[in-house]
């Protein structure tokens, strides 16, 4: 409950000046007459506010992204747009369900305590006591002759088969999962009960970030489904000099692993701005981002706060700049804007928003969704969604296309749209629920970067001249569809599949 008394802060706590509604200006189909409206000062200072050190990194789950979530409602409403959360309020609350180790967890390697998120790591939150003798074994090969039932086995991490892509995001987290994966579904296929994996020279320099990951634990919805009985074993990732130890004559391991489970509140903030016609305005555009990013870990450089400027707080003040241009000439249509909670965790801000939007799913005419806008060369970006299989939507696409065409003009990269692209970027954004859900939705983005997920996504970093065109592209294309009596439709026969 204690978590709840941040978003008590007065809304009136945050203020600043907007751009007002011109009552005698009317909407045009032609051009979106408020491109004004989208300044570069704004976006930047509401920028280096929301991805600054005092939010620390805005992780889902925690004050700080509600404090974050506080923030982007009062500049919702110091631009004018109306509430269109929850009970008339911006918000609409919804269940986190976190599973991590518990803090009395302890593991013993021949009687010595190894410190836990320091030495070694449990790479999911299960509840397991281990007391018993070490079987070491030098490779898969070994699981051939051996009879490793009830047994706890140890052995060094081999690297993944196929090793992820070169120049993948997350190239090491990647190996590490892959790694950990592979060895020990094999491993739990022959019986063992517990599973210690010695880190190779990729995984020892990789530690920071996955190991941050792994103490932090898993986030869920719930109800969603977790580990079956059978995967319920710990795997153990240890560092490379804890190997000696585990094969020493009569090696043994002591571990007492619980479980702690938690329901924390996380938060969409929704927002809208009314349209010009009595009747579409009945229907809604929605602009999609998320405020919430990876919080507080480990230091990299002497810096442990990652703070998400382009990931993803680039969109979040983009669609508040959208929401003054409408509010300045509305659109035929209604705007509604978005801000998710928990995408980093798994979209589950935009899942439980597609599953429970405030307002009917079929007034959602079609979904604008971006995730990093404001990095990389000055023209070029990318629309994801906008070729099969991920394209939902003919029109839609038709339209972003005409707006880039005639308004902001970038150099499109349509290669990581496409089905066999290693990063599956297209399924990794807010967009997705909605598109499941049958709405027609497209992604705008200007890809991903070396500071990806990493403390150097930081304010000073973005290219805002770039962030003020991709804002202004974003808005013309909700502007045509607005403007458009015919409404997008879903594409016959669309079947997502990854």
């Amino acid at each position: 409950m204690k978590l709840f008394h941040f978003l008590v802060i007065p809304v009136l706590a945050f203020t600043t000046a907007c751009t007002r509604p011109n009552a005698n200006t009317s909407a045009t189909t032609n051009q979106p007459p408020a491109f004004s409206a989208i300044r570069e000062n704004e976006l930047r200072q509401d920028l280096f506010t929301l991805a600054g050190d005092s939010l620390r990194g805005k992780r889902a789950g925690t004050s700080d992204e509600l404090r974050a979530a506080a923030w982007v409602a009062e500049r919702a409403r110091a631009a004018g747009l109306e509430p269109a959360g929850e009970d008339g309020t911006y918000f609409q609350f919804f269940p986190l369900r976190r599973s991590r180790v518990g803090d009395n967890a302890t593991l013993q390697i021949n009687g010595k305590p190894v410190a836990l998120w320091q030495e070694a790591w449990v790479s999911a939150p299960v509840e397991s006591k281990v007391d018993g003798p070490v079987v070491w074994l030098k490779s898969l090969a070994d699981t051939a002759n051996s009879n490793l039932k009830n047994k706890i086995i140890a052995m060094p991490l081999r690297a993944p088969s196929p090793l992820p892509v070169k120049g993948m995001s997350l190239w090491g987290y990647r190996y590490i999962l892959a790694a950990l994966r592979q060895q020990s579904n094999l491993l739990k296929k022959q019986g063992a009960t517990a599973i210690i994996l010695v880190a190779d020279s990729v995984a020892e320099a990789n530690l920071a970030f996955a190991g941050h990951g792994f103490e932090e634990g898993t986030y869920q919805l719930p109800g969603t489904p977790g580990l079956t009985n059978n995967q319920a074993i710990p795997v153990i990732l240890v560092r490379n000099s804890l190997g000696s130890a585990l094969q020493t004559p009569k090696a043994k391991v002591t571990a007492t692993i619980s479980l702690e489970n938690f329901i924390y509140p996380s938060i969409n903030v929704v927002a809208k701005a009314s349209g010009s016609d009595p009747v579409l305005r009945q229907e809604y555009v929605l602009f999609s981002g998320h405020h919430d990013h990876d919080g507080v870990g480990v230091p990299i450089a002497g810096d442990s706060i990652w703070n998400g400027a382009d990931d993803n707080a680039s969109v979040s003040v983009a669609l508040l700049a959208i929401g003054r241009a409408w509010k300045t000439i509305p659109g035929k249509r209604s705007a509604l804007f978005v801000w998710h909670g928990a995408e980093e965790r798994g979209l589950w801000g935009s899942r439980w928003y597609a599953e429970h939007p405030t307002v009917k799913k079929e007034t959602i005419v079609a979904v604008l969704n971006g995730d990093m806008i404001g990095r990389n060369a000055p023209d070029s970006a990318a629309l994801l969604g906008a070729i099969p299989p991920h394209r939902n939507s003919t029109a839609l696409v038709e339209m972003a296309l005409q707006a880039n065409k005639q308004f902001t003009r970038f150099n499109l990269d349509t290669s990581w749209d496409e089905q066999q692209h290693p990063e599956g970027w297209y399924f990794r954004s807010d967009h997705l629920p909605y598109a499941r859900a049958g709405i027609p939705a497209i992604f705008f983005t200007t890809l991903l970067h070396p500071d990806y997920h990493t403390p150097r996504d930081e304010a000073q970093r973005i290219d805002y001249t770039k962030l003020t065109r991709m804002t202004r592209w974003m808005y013309a294309t909700g502007w045509l569809i607005s403007n458009t009596h015919q409404r997008p439709t879903v594409d016959p026969g669309f079947k997502l599949e990854r």
